[in-house]
């Protein structure tokens, strides 16, 4: 009992301390926006920083049309005895796939592994074991398409949210923009995935799929929440390694989210960790600019809110697909097709309510740079999911932690050359401190796998 309190307890003050680093920060940067601001730009920034919470109250509106009737009809025929109704009518057998899920057969020929490829158990007796070469260039594929994807996603979606457009107007002038349209963004990413998903799934063996197709709904609702409160943070307030650091401290509500959903337990080391993830996050956000100014990594108490939302949204969608592996045992592939197929739906619909579908649409077909930044980036971020499926299944969680970490690194120092982010001395000290802590948890992982084998 005791344990428990103090576990929960702790949790909450490594939140409190994030979340008062980020707030004493906005709260020195709003004090300087009158010197900071410029003409033009300055105001187009305030009428954004006022509108986000409506934007995401009129997407929130556009879920719920889908998501209450949804709720409703799947709670009535739940309440029915539909499920035991005999036919083969393509709608029945679609609205038994979507409910009810397809019935768990242990059948030696309906079984293969996670990532799609049968076990043959004779390969291991007939093929001789592999040289020391194949899984070096292996893991240098996996390590390289790794980095590729996400520092090419990390330096193309800064560019996109913060850089100004030429739109042409009726009259054949010019006009600089901002795309403001994160949900946007987030749909042409995910469906690129679902095109990416769909082509393994129709080309590779997968396992047979028993979920009900509804529960990947939830993960996809977080999911989209997560990124649009990610794309919004870095548009208005925060900088790209601000974002990266914050997003290094999300095991802290993943680990209370697991707590909640899964009833898990963690071990003492873990929470020491989370407390040094902490310190440091808080020490770069609390950090001066070398030159006597606020350093672009500043954000303000709402941008705190921002990040807080996308890692309470980020450890839920990560916990709940934990417990759907466990109980489904679906393939990683079969899991991307479901997240990213009701992702799209979402998304398409609700910018469809909101009337800003078509505009969008307009101002990409329009803006051959854009275009190209988004395909690029949606390219991107499909081919890095599916190099983390392979890395995951050809070397495990702890390798790929590892990789993962590098890009963090990697993609902090390109953001700060590219962009030009001054870090002080206490900025450099609190990366450290990040990632040190990051390293530390993987070598503790590392250490407790052979005892858990």
């Amino acid at each position: 009992m005791f344990k428990s309190i103090s576990v929960h307890l702790i949790a909450v003050l490594l939140l409190a301390l994030t979340i008062y680093g980020a707030h004493v920060k906005g709260d020195e940067a709003l004090g300087d926006t009158e010197n900071q601001k410029e003409a033009s730009s300055g105001q187009n920034a305030e009428v954004d920083n006022d509108s986000w919470i409506e934007n995401l109250m009129w997407n929130l509106l556009g879920y719920a049309t889908i998501i209450v009737p949804e709720a409703f009809i799947i709670r009535m025929l739940k309440n029915s005895n539909f499920n035991e109704r005999s036919g083969t009518s393509c709608l029945l057998r679609s609205i038994q796939l979507c409910v009810f899920g397809a019935p768990h057969i242990e059948s030696a020929d309906v079984q293969a592994e996670d990532g799609g490829i049968k076990e043959s158990p004779s390969k291991d007796e007939s093929s001789p074991p592999p040289s020391f070469s194949q899984p070096s260039i292996k893991l240098l594929f996996c390590a390289g398409g790794l980095q590729l994807s996400y520092l090419t996603w990390g330096v193309l979606i800064e560019q996109i949210v913060r850089r100004t457009y030429k739109e042409l107007l009726p009259d054949g002038s010019v006009k600089l923009v901002k795309f403001t349209n994160s949900q946007f963004l987030i749909f042409v990413n995910r469906s690129l995935a679902l095109v990416a998903a769909s082509s393994c799934i129709l080309f590779t063996r997968q396992p047979r799929h028993t979920a009900p197709l509804y529960k990947y709904s939830y993960s996809s609702f977080s999911n989209i929440l997560s990124s649009w409160c990610q794309y919004e943070a870095l548009r208005l307030y925060v900088s790209y390694p601000t974002l990266i650091l914050c997003g290094a401290s999300k095991i802290i509500p993943v680990m209370i989210m697991g707590k909640i959903v899964a009833n898990k337990s963690y071990p003492y080391h873990e929470y020491v960790l989370a407390v040094l993830l902490s310190v440091g996050v808080s020490l770069f956000l609390l950090a001066a600019d070398p030159s006597g100014k606020r350093t672009s990594a500043a954000t303000t108490f709402s941008g705190a809110i921002l990040l807080l939302a996308r890692m309470v949204f980020d450890s839920f969608t990560c916990n709940w697909q934990a417990e759907l592996f466990s109980v489904y045992k679906m393939s990683t592939i079969q899991m991307m097709f479901g997240a990213s197929l009701f992702s799209c739906l979402f998304t398409v619909w609700s910018m469809i309510e909101g009337g800003n579908f078509l505009s969008a649409v307009g101002f990409m077909m329009s803006n051959p740079e854009f275009a190209y930044h988004v395909t690029i980036l949606s390219l991107a971020s499909a081919t890095g999911q599916l190099f983390i499926f392979y890395t995951i299944q050809s070397f495990g969680p702890v390798v790929f932690t590892i990789i993962m970490t590098i890009r963090m690194m990697l993609s902090i120092m390109l953001s700060c050359i590219i962009n030009n982010h001054p870090l002080s001395a206490q900025a450099v000290l609190g990366v450290i401190v990040v990632f040190i802590a990051l390293f530390l948890r993987v070598y503790a992982r590392y250490r407790a796998k052979p005892s858990s084998v």
